[in-house]
């Protein structure tokens, strides 16, 4: 976890989190249609939002050589710019498949990019929030690749093929990762066996958080982390467009346009 925590006053507003957009997959039509729909969710929430919190596989892939970023994306990035114009804080968490981001976000428009998760505090109410790929048992063939991913010197390796190959390759990786996780069943709920709840339930033994607000299942989820703790999964938008809603008191799991 990072330090410290951060304070967040709702001033009768709300915290708004969501995960798992994979903006560019699995097409660019299909991405184009996810993009505009969650860009008419941003414009439902801006005047209610205190904050909002992106947390993780915003994007399919996504990697910052020292010139170059993806191409694409501009409504969506230029709507978050407008939240931030509007003094909304934008907080962004990296997941696994954009897990390459680095300060570009924050160089060009004010909004922080946390690589781990991180607590809040908002009305009293202690929270945890972050992707949650590589936490909890299990999963150990990631855990060994995460490592390898975010090594500085395989980035450096990578920065050194062109951004046509470099991209190519990447989203074809990506891609397999995605069929692979649907051949595992992944995205059904395994009761015991979900290993982000676990991972809650392990650190509320230890400390106490209010909420654990999570994305990477691809599930909206609610569940008794202990005696007062909840786990929360965010779900995902390719399919579901879900998301939560904190108002200082109960945290909400809200579906837009049904």
């Amino acid at each position: 976890m990072q330090s410290p925590i951060l304070d967040f006053p709702l001033q009768g507003k709300k915290l708004f989190f969501a995960s798992d957009f994979h903006l560019g997959a699995p097409s660019h039509q299909e991405s184009k249609i996810r993009e505009q729909k969650i860009i008419r969710w941003l414009d439902y929430i801006a005047d209610e939002a205190a904050a909002l919190f992106l947390v993780g596989d915003i994007f399919d892939f996504w990697f910052e050589y020292g010139e170059v970023i993806p191409k694409g994306f501009i409504p969506f990035i230029s709507k978050i710019s407008q939240l931030r114009d509007r003094g909304i804080p934008v907080l962004f968490f990296t997941g696994n498949h954009d897990l390459w981001m680095k300060d570009y976000f924050t160089v060009e428009l004010g909004i922080p990019v946390y690589q781990h998760p991180i607590e809040i505090s908002v009305e009293g109410k202690k929270i945890l929030v972050g992707h949650g790929d590589g936490l909890g048992p299990g999963d150990q063939t990631y855990k060994v690749l995460k490592k390898v991913f975010t090594n500085p010197f395989a980035q450096w390796l990578f920065r050194w093929l062109h951004p046509d190959l470099g991209i190519r390759l990447a989203k074809a990786w990506s891609g397999h990762s995605r069929i692979t996780n649907i051949a595992k069943n992944e995205n059904h709920f395994l009761g015991d066996d979900e290993w982000l709840w676990q991972y809650c339930k392990d650190l509320e033994k230890r400390v106490h958080h209010d909420f654990y607000i999570f994305g990477h299942r691809h599930l909206p989820l609610q569940l008794d982390a202990g005696k007062n703790a909840t786990y929360f999964n965010l779900g995902e938008w390719v399919s579901q467009n879900t998301y939560l809603e904190f108002d200082g008191t109960k945290a909400n799991l809200l579906t837009f346009e049904k």
